[in-house]
């Protein structure tokens, strides 16, 4: 089996591959402070109440956007899972050509976005992932990943408000079904949601322009959404074709095919 880390600002989602299909998948909080031990100790659990074994695990590939808990992980990986993680960063085979101006700030996440919705829908794309940050990326037919756009998430944007504000409430990130509100978490709810899908809808169209240029193609630019709140912002928007919520997870199973050490 193949363990497929996803560490995010807010969340780790955790995958078990077997044979190539996801069978197990869980999220849990990303917390720089917690240990090695700590994590070891949630992951064994979670096996055991999914009637999985450790001593089962062949692999384990780790994509992250917090470098402080890449180490944990590392260290998590050999002592519990006994074997050494492959780590998505420079050098990492992934068959696409980022033309970043500085390849290496690319996001890890990013380029496994990319290598999924590549792999499952063809480009050119569009990938919209709707995490701590919301993050728009382009990517070209030829596997050319062309940059994109980075914005504060809802919750991001969520907190700030309630920080910064010293009489609003902090509110659920849900649709409130109007923009003419009469209470004022309504109002802080249609401001949040319906702000970031036209901000969405904005960035898309755009996008489409400058890629279709680029593309120099007849072929129709498909937009994929990912994240926790993609589903969410997908119903009041049109610019989405595809929501696949474990887009990130499918990616690192299909980079670690590119990259997997042979077994001794």
């Amino acid at each position: 089996m193949l363990i497929a880390f996803d560490v995010g600002n807010t969340n780790i989602v955790l995958g078990v591959f077997k044979d190539g299909e996801l069978i197990e998948s869980w999220r849990m909080d990303s917390i720089t402070k917690k240990s090695a031990d700590e994590y070891g100790m949630i992951i064994v659990q979670l096996f055991e109440h999914a009637k999985l074994s450790v001593d089962d695990v062949d692999d384990v590939i780790i994509s992250t956007v917090v470098p402080s808990v890449l180490y944990t992980l590392q260290h998590l990986s050999q002592k519990y899972l006994g074997r050494k993680a492959i780590v998505v960063g420079p050098g990492i085979k992934t068959g696409l050509i980022v033309k970043y101006d500085n390849p290496k700030q690319v996001g890890a996440d990013r380029i496994v976005n990319a290598v999924a919705a590549l792999t499952k829908y063809g480009g050119p794309l569009i990938i919209v992932d709707l995490g701590t940050a919301t993050t728009f990326c382009a990517v070209t037919s030829d596997w050319e990943y062309l940059g994109g756009s980075i914005a504060p998430g809802l919750k991001i944007s969520s907190d700030a408000l309630f920080e910064k504000t010293a009489k609003l409430p902090k509110v659920e990130l849900e649709s409130p079904g109007r923009t003419i509100c009469k209470n004022t978490i309504d109002s802080i709810q249609s401001g949040l949601v319906y702000g970031h899908m036209g901000m969405i809808e904005y960035f898309i169209r755009e996008m489409k322009k400058e890629l279709t240029k680029i593309e120099k193609t007849d072929k129709p630019v498909r937009v994929v959404a990912t994240g926790g709140l993609a589903t969410m912002i997908q119903e009041g928007v049109d610019c989405i074709d595809y929501v696949d919520k474990l887009l990130t997870l499918e990616g690192l199973a299909i980079i670690y095919e590119k990259n997997k050490r042979p077994r001794k």
